[in-house]
């Protein structure tokens, strides 16, 4: 499997498996069942291996994450969380300030891949998990699937590892606020409803593999600069900011060979043959 073959070095994962599922796209499955796949130190570190590993695979399109069991992610491991790399030894506020910033950079670092990231869930998402779909970039869930920030409920703000950044972007502010607010649990249904969700379906890790696919025909390149310019101009300040980055982008994207393919490839009758990276 390419990512196995990787530098970093993925054959002693414990708390994530990575699968081969078809060309060019990958399954990674959070794999603590027996904890509802809840997030530990050592879950965070091998997750951050492999978004390098997937940013370093010139072969992959795109991943699908999920959970493995009755669950996408119950949140943090309140019981075993582990603490930062390099905390040891340090003050507590430090060592508390290190590990809130080695939670929340990945879900950062999902989000600013170079690859298109989907999570597909079932059961309870909630918590980081919560902020962990949110991070990426589409979702599909099962009727079964319930989302929920709840931090306020252990007595810390509900805005965590980018929850007060991604959700009111992906449903808007007043929902965002109530949802936020009353740290209440909601089923698919309402995800749906609100926009949260891209399909809702019995086989969710099926339909985000069907996505994954139709992502995986377009150009390579143009794929990751479509990512990163949705999301930057969704930060946009002016309509001419944003014309900006499209600008830039288009002329990138026009230089690598693409376009020609797809004219000769439009003239043949045939699908396009992509550079690549």
């Amino acid at each position: 499997m390419a990512l196995r073959d990787d530098p970093a070095g993925l054959d002693d994962l414990t708390r994530v498996v990575v699968d081969d599922v078809d060309d060019g796209i990958a399954l990674v499955t959070l794999d603590r069942p027996d904890r509802l796949n809840a997030i530990d130190a050592t879950m965070i570190g091998e997750l951050e291996r492999i978004v390098d590993a997937v940013d370093l695979d010139r072969e992959l399109r795109a991943v699908v994450l999920t959970g493995a069991g009755r669950g996408f992610c119950a949140g943090l491991d309140l019981q075993e969380q582990g603490a930062a790399p390099g905390a040891e030894g340090v003050r507590p506020t430090v060592a508390g300030f290190m590990w809130q910033d080695h939670l929340a950079s990945l879900h950062e670092r999902i989000h600013r891949s170079r690859k298109p990231w989907i999570a597909a869930v079932d059961g309870p998402c909630v918590g980081g998990g919560f902020a962990m779909a949110l991070a990426c970039d589409v979702r599909t869930a099962s009727p079964a699937a319930t989302f929920g920030a709840v931090f306020l409920r252990i007595g810390v703000s509900n805005c965590d590892m980018g929850t007060s950044y991604f959700l009111p972007r992906l449903v808007g502010a007043s929902r965002s606020a109530e949802l936020l607010l009353t740290a209440r649990i909601f089923d698919a249904d309402e995800a749906d409803r609100i926009g949260l969700l891209s399909a809702l379906d019995d086989d969710p890790v099926e339909r985000a593999l069907d996505t994954a696919r139709l992502i995986r025909s377009n150009a390579p390149f143009a794929t990751w600069m479509t990512k990163e310019t949705m999301w930057q101009t969704i930060d946009s300040p002016s309509l001419r900011h944003a014309l900006d980055i499209e600008n830039r982008t288009q002329i990138m994207c026009s230089s690598t060979g693409d376009v020609a393919e797809a004219r000769e490839a439009f003239v043949a009758k045939r699908p396009p043959r992509w550079g690549g990276l």
